[in-house]
Formats: structure tokens, sequence, C-alpha cells
């Protein structure tokens, strides 16, 4: 992932037919790659014609079915398929030096997880409905559509929870790879959505986003998505690119002040579009002694 025009992007290739695109992955030989990682670096450097910086592994996947034409329904003779996801940050989105490599928007493919200007209309008009008609009455269906998707006065919008919503509509007929994967029609309202991606790679990308907007709260790992010097609004910015909603802009630069994560360079910008403004830096070494120390998230609600 890496910051694109005000958005936090994610990086992603066409699929083999030219028609549906994925993120960049690949095969792993054991008898000629050496590691996991470098296979990685060595595949993606292939599809996208970028070189990636510091990486983390996320998750491993490994559900039946998931690279058959009915990507995870399964048949009893389908081979297996484990795929290791990694999470990389970078603090700009370079161009893609090969055909078919580009960067999307996270909103393109999660839209209803994106509240920065207000609770997402798809919301109430597509999801709210279509959940009520899954639930069918049963209360325990009901409160997890209610919990997830904030439904009701009592549920509070949880932004790291971005797997369990998108489960929750594949399980629901709602996601356009539950039609896909059953080999049934679309619903028509799957494109309200977002993108559709390859095989389970939105299952797999809602995974990393879950995982980085809950990384904020105890980790500063926003600074791997910024230049070296910010404005405070660019910090601030950042981070409600990360996690889709808008921060209290008082409250939020006291806490960054607290937490002691950030120090003045001296400099001013005045490329603001307005008032210049003052420079700042990580505070490398505050964060080398406190690494479990994360950013207060003070939601605007």
């Amino acid at each position: 992932m890496a910051p694109l025009n005000g958005e936090t992007a994610v990086l992603t290739v066409h699929g083999p037919d030219q028609t549906l695109s994925g993120l960049p992955a690949g095969p792993f030989d054991p008898a000629s790659d050496r590691t996991f990682e470098l296979a990685l670096r060595n595949f993606v450097a292939r599809q996208t014609g970028l070189a990636m910086g510091f990486v983390e592994q996320l998750y491993t996947f490994g559900d039946a079915g998931r690279e058959t034409p009915q990507a995870r329904t399964g048949s009893a003779g389908d081979d297996r398929v484990v795929s290791i996801g990694y999470l990389a940050l970078a603090p700009a989105a370079k161009a893609p030096g090969a055909a078919g490599a580009v960067w999307r928007p996270w909103s393109d493919i999660f839209p209803y997880e994106d509240w920065r200007t207000g609770r997402p209309a798809v919301i109430d008009e597509v999801i709210a409905p279509w959940l009520a008609g899954w639930a069918g009455g049963d209360p325990a269906r009901q409160i997890r559509a209610d919990t997830l998707f904030a439904l009701n006065d009592r549920a509070i919008w949880r932004d790291e929870r971005v797997l369990e919503r998108y489960e929750l509509l594949y399980e629901a007929g709602l996601a356009l790879e539950a039609a896909r994967d059953r080999g049934q029609s679309p619903s028509g309202k799957g494109p309200a959505l977002g993108l559709a991606l390859r095989s389970d790679h939105r299952r797999i990308l809602a995974t990393g986003l879950g995982r980085l907007r809950g990384k904020l709260r105890y980790r500063p790992v926003i600074f791997d998505l910024l230049d070296e010097a910010f404005t405070l609004s660019q910090l601030q910015k950042a981070v409600e690119a990360v996690i889709g909603q808008p921060l209290h802009k008082q409250n939020f630069r006291r806490g960054v002040e607290r937490a002691g994560l950030v120090e003045r360079t001296g400099r001013i910008d005045t490329a603001t579009g307005g008032r210049p403004a003052e420079l700042f830096r990580r505070r490398d070494e505050t964060v080398d002694q406190t690494q479990t120390l994360g950013l207060s998230l003070p939601i605007q609600r």
C-alpha cells in the first residue's frame, strides 16, 4: 500500500485472462527460491516493475478450491493451493514499470469502508435491506449484521473489522465473488460494493487493511506511508486515508504531541495551498524505545 492523491492505494495487476485484477501473486519454487520473501520480491518486481521495501508476513490462506473456477467451493479432486500473504507499505505510489499493474484506492474495492465524508449511502440503500432479508428474522444473524455495519443506534463502527464485514457480505451472497464462486448469476447489487478481485484476493486485501488499521493503535506504522518531513495536517490525512474515518483535529494533534512521536524540523512548508505550515519528522529515538507506542485516534462522530 502507498499514498496516492490523498488516498491509500493498493497495487493490483491484471489476471491471466486480462479482465479481472488481483494482487501481485506468484508460485514458490522450493528448488530455486531460498525463502518465501525472496520469491515474493522477485515475482512482484516481474509483475509490476517495482522493487519492494519493508514487508511483513500477514496470514496463510488455504481454503479449499481457492484457485478453481468455482474459487471457494472446491471439489474432492481439486488440488489445495496455499498462499502466504504479505503486507508492504511505501511512502509513494511509484509509477509501475509493467503493463497491467495499476494503483487503486482501497475505497474503490471497499466503498462501504470509507466514512471520511459521512456514513456511506450504500450501507443503508443496499447492505442493510439485503442483510435484513438474509437474516430472515434470525436474531443471531441480525445482531451480527447490526454490529458489523452499525445498523442501529447501539452499534459503533469498528474500522478494523474489515475482514468480518467482507465475509458477512460473501456469506449473504452480496459480494460479487460469492455468485462467481457458487456458479450463480450476480445479484446486481455487487458493483455498488466495490471492485471484485480474482480468486479470494479481496479477502486477502480485507485482512491486510484490517491489520493495518489495528496496528496504528499500537505501532506508529503510519510513518511508513509518509515522506521524511510532513505537516501535522498531512499526518492526520494519512491516518484518515487508512482508517476511513475523520479525526478530531485538535485532539489528534494533542495525542501526537503527548506520545512524543514527532519533532520539529525547523522548516516551513509553503506549498500547502494556504497558510505555511511547520514541518515535522518522525522522532526515531522515541519510537525505538517504545516499540508498542501507537497513535491516539479521536474519531470525529
